[in-house]
């Protein structure tokens, strides 16, 4: 059984963490139910295991927490779901490469919701979409922006941290980081794209898709 959790109001960042390495503790001892907890965070920057301090542009803009998740630079704050997942990987197939990828899967059949096409990109963790509204690259292919970001932790083969969905975050604070490390795309929201999406909107779209994101063990999915 997985327990669904929503906060409300702003939750502290440490206090997340103690709560998830808390809860991950437990299901791996067999004494906590898995879980999925839906938070929104105050402005703050978070460094993943393979941040670069290059990329923290502008340090004294909001606070920086070092983070044991995966991944470089990111942002959280008002406007943005954070998902943290604390699901019990070794009976979901023990493969960490497939289990990012139906995290990833998660958010593209939640976006399809709203009639949002995100797709996945090698080289590339996280969920991007197309922006036929702005011109094409210097390549000459299409424009994408990042609408998701992706990075968990796993400990004892149960993870936690998770995925940040933007809903209407305020995308200039962004601007003090390289967000994950990558210069040449930039991010968006849901309302960027035009959408009056709510937060409570996402997060139906969550509940519904989680079950059909994460049926199937055996394969990998692909975009």
């Amino acid at each position: 059984m997985v327990e669904w959790i929503t906060s409300s109001g702003f939750t502290d960042y440490e206090d997340a963490v103690a709560f998830m390495e808390e809860r991950a503790a437990g299901i791996a001892a067999g004494t906590a139910d898995e879980c999925i907890w839906l938070v929104e965070h105050p402005p703050l920057y978070t460094a993943g295991t393979s941040a670069k301090s290059e990329d923290l542009t502008d340090p004294d803009r909001f606070p920086v927490h070092t983070s044991k998740r995966g991944g470089q630079y990111t942002y959280h704050g008002p406007g943005q779901r954070v998902i943290y997942v604390m699901l019990d990987v070794a009976k979901r197939g023990r493969d960490v490469r497939c289990f990012v990828r139906q995290l990833e899967r998660w958010v593209i059949l939640a976006l399809d919701e709203f009639n949002v096409t995100g797709h996945v990109r090698n080289g590339r963790v996280g969920v991007w979409v197309e922006r036929d509204d702005k011109p094409l690259m210097a390549n000459g292919e299409k424009t994408e922006d990042k609408i998701a970001a992706v990075g968990i932790r796993l400990r004892k083969w149960v993870s936690f941290h998770g995925i940040s969905i933007n809903v209407e975050p305020d995308l200039s604070h962004f601007d003090g980081i390289v967000p994950c490390g990558i210069t040449e795309y930039g991010v968006t929201s849901l309302v960027d794209l035009g959408l009056p999406v709510t937060m409570d909107d996402v997060d139906v779209a969550l509940k519904k898709t989680f079950d059909i994101a994460f049926a199937e063990t055996e394969t990998c999915p692909t975009d």
